[in-house]
């Protein structure tokens, strides 16, 4: 399709660049933004402008927050002996929709990755290591993507937090619920198996 007007092109292309939005995502998007009213438009304009300026890092956790401390580092009936470390502030939205998780987080901003010149100083490792040896923390649950950056992380991690007496565990990996055996990878499979527990 060509488009002839350059406002609507811009609108398209900006749209694009977000994640996981394809070109003709974009071009929908784009098409209902101006379908939508002034004042619509408008208030998703502002919302996005409001957030880009209200919006910053925790200065405890790193979690994303319009108040500093952010609204669970500043919850005192959380557990603040248990720290789960996750890459991204979005993997806090998971795990607070699941409301299973009682204790506090830590946002490492990233994981290692040699290959992207992304090293333990990049991230937010150190601020974990003080918060660690400021605190009662008696454990720390690493939550990093189950990837090879993931799992370089994890390992990394475990190896500088095992000698300061503190317990280190990793998120069970495997088989998701309501999966079939003939569907799973030999990878995944692998890792439910040496994740078994006792009945």
């Amino acid at each position: 399709m060509i488009i002839r007007s350059k406002s609507l092109e811009r609108l398209i292309s900006a749209l694009h660049r977000l994640p996981g939005i394809g070109p003709k995502s974009a071009q929908r998007l784009a098409f209902h933004i101006l379908k939508s009213s002034r004042s619509e438009a408008n208030e998703l304009a502002q919302a996005i402008l409001g957030a880009k300026e209200k919006m910053k890092s925790c200065s405890v956790c790193g979690n994303i927050t319009d108040s500093d401390p952010c609204f669970i580092c500043d919850d005192s009936t959380r557990d603040g002996n248990t720290i789960c470390v996750v890459e991204q502030p979005q993997d806090i939205f998971v795990f607070e929709k699941m409301g299973e998780y009682k204790g506090t987080y830590h946002v490492l901003m990233g994981a290692l990755s040699p290959l992207d010149g992304v090293g333990p100083d990049d991230l937010k490792i150190k601020d974990l290591v003080t918060r660690i040896e400021k605190g009662k923390i008696r454990e720390v649950i690493i939550a990093t993507n189950p990837n090879a950056e993931g799992e370089a992380t994890a390992t990394y991690l475990s190896k500088i937090i095992k000698p300061l007496g503190i317990k280190v565990t990793r998120l069970a990996q495997g088989m998701p619920m309501g999966g079939d055996l003939e569907y799973a990878d030999e990878v995944t499979l692998a890792k439910a198996l040496e994740g078994r527990r006792e009945l």
